[in-house]
């Protein structure tokens, strides 16, 4: 899953499970999955209507608005680009 807004992603792993890129370490079920890109789209691009509306999106996640605004800023990777492999 990805997003015109944002460089995160959110990726299936399989039995209904998603990882978001900016909650490394965490899988999310799909709704929530969309949730926290919708949270990641949001923050990029200032389109929170406000704190309550951050806040809101973000306690789906078990998280404040302002956790959610830390992890997407902290964790802001180019995850779209391919890594080149290392050298054996």
């Amino acid at each position: 899953m990805t997003s015109d807004g944002t460089r995160h992603i959110a990726r299936c792993v399989g039995n209904g499970n998603w990882v978001v890129s900016w909650l490394p370490g965490r899988t999310l079920s799909a709704p929530q999955a969309v949730t926290a890109m919708t949270i990641a789209s949001a923050v990029a691009t200032g389109g929170a209507d406000g704190a309550g509306e951050l806040d809101a999106a973000a306690a789906e996640l078990g998280l404040t608005g302002r956790e959610a605004v830390f992890l997407v800023a902290v964790e802001d990777h180019d995850y779209q680009t391919q890594r080149p492999r290392p050298r054996r």
